[in-house]
């Protein structure tokens, strides 16, 4: 039988990388994040749903290593965190949009 060419960890971690952006909702925020960086508050506005949901969805992409934040003052600052992530949302938008 052949050997993987990946070790069950690595499968296991693209996985959970896969996982986190299967939602619609997270898939949302990381779209409106390919223009730059946003504030906690203009997230809400965009995906519409609660301060408290977005944080929700926010952890579990920083937790995923997939954003993350920088704070000036009171408020909170979103962006993403991995170009390799960037390239998997432009070219899934493409592979969409081409029909």
């Amino acid at each position: 039988m052949p050997e993987s060419p990946v070790s069950p960890e690595i499968t296991s971690d693209l996985a959970n990388l896969f996982d986190s952006l299967s939602d619609p909702t997270r898939l949302l925020i990381l779209i409106s994040l390919l223009n730059g960086e946003k504030g906690v508050g203009e997230l809400v506005e965009i995906v519409g749903i609660s301060k408290y949901a977005i944080s929700h969805q926010l952890r579990r992409l920083k937790d995923r290593r997939i954003i993350n934040t920088r704070k000036q003052g009171r408020n909170v600052y979103i962006y993403l965190d991995d170009a390799h992530v960037v390239e998997l949302l432009e070219c899934g938008l493409s592979h969409i949009q081409h029909g």
